[in-house]
């Protein structure tokens, strides 16, 4: 999902607050898809990433390409508005129970030592390690991941050099947008979840990303890892409750004292 923010706001320069929704649509269709139809949460996300790249396109084409060249808050109010869209679309359909997807697989665990690991996390962590791979392969080795980088990096200079940048905006924001919902097939396996599902996650996202670097997609990994690692050692001093704060206190700290993230932070001591 910080993936996906992360992407979206390097080339479109929007925040994505719809993020949250796509999220805890991608949860909803796994489930779907494995309850009506019996179909192995493992292979969902093969239907789930081409089917919200798609939607992603149709809504950077129809809806987000209005307000690009608009103030910021208009983005903000407008995605916002897709996300409780989203989210009322989601109670119609599949109202407001919780839902959860049972597996053995899911139940399934393995010890390590001193240790008790569920098959699912240790699925979804090296999940999230290949899609970081696969994008920084993308973005680097493929003729449209430059023109995305070079976009993101000065957009009337691509345009200069022949680049199609509104074809660029698409593919970029429908690529977030399916990194969202991958999550959301991702988290299913380890999380019951309802339409309100994706807003605690969309703020961690938003801490992760501030944390990383807006501009590194490996910066925004560890900015994950390091979140996880505070919440996780912070919770042996404090009750389960506080979890979130943590993730805030972080945020505050980090817009203070290195405002770039830990990707700017490695730059700055590397030039000095």
């Amino acid at each position: 999902m910080s993936y996906g923010l992360a992407l979206i706001y390097g080339v479109l320069k929007i925040i994505n607050l719809a993020n949250a929704g796509i999220l805890m649509l991608g949860a909803y269709v796994t489930w779907w898809m494995w309850d009506a139809f019996h179909l192995d949460p493992l292979l969902a996300p093969l239907i789930v990433i081409p089917l919200f790249f798609v939607f992603g396109v149709a809504m950077e084409r129809l809806v987000v390409r209005r307000v690009l060249d608009q103030e910021p808050i208009v983005s903000l109010l407008l995605l916002f508005g897709v996300w409780l869209i989203l989210q009322n679309v989601a109670y119609v359909i599949w109202t407001g129970d919780t839902r959860a997807i049972e597996t053995p697989f899911v139940d399934a665990t393995v010890k390590l030592g001193a240790m008790q690991l569920s098959w699912a996390r240790i699925y979804v962590f090296c999940a999230g390690g290949i899609t970081l791979a696969g994008l920084q392969l993308f973005l680097t080795r493929t003729h449209l991941g430059r023109a995305i980088r070079a976009v993101a990096q000065d957009r009337e200079a691509a345009k200069l050099t022949g680049v199609d940048v509104d074809r660029v905006n698409a593919v970029a924001f429908g690529i977030g947008i399916a990194l969202a919902a991958f999550a959301g097939s991702l988290l299913s396996l380890l999380f019951s979840f309802n339409p309100d599902f994706g807003g605690t996650l969309q703020l961690k996202s938003f801490c992760v990303v501030v944390l990383g670097g807006l501009d590194s997609f490996v910066g925004v990994a560890f900015g994950a890892v390091a979140l996880s690692l505070a919440e996780a050692f912070g919770l042996r001093y404090m009750a389960a409750s506080l979890q979130n704060l943590i993730s805030f206190v972080v945020l505050v700290v980090v817009l203070i004292a290195f405002p770039k993230g830990i990707a700017g932070l490695l730059r700055s001591m590397r030039r000095g």
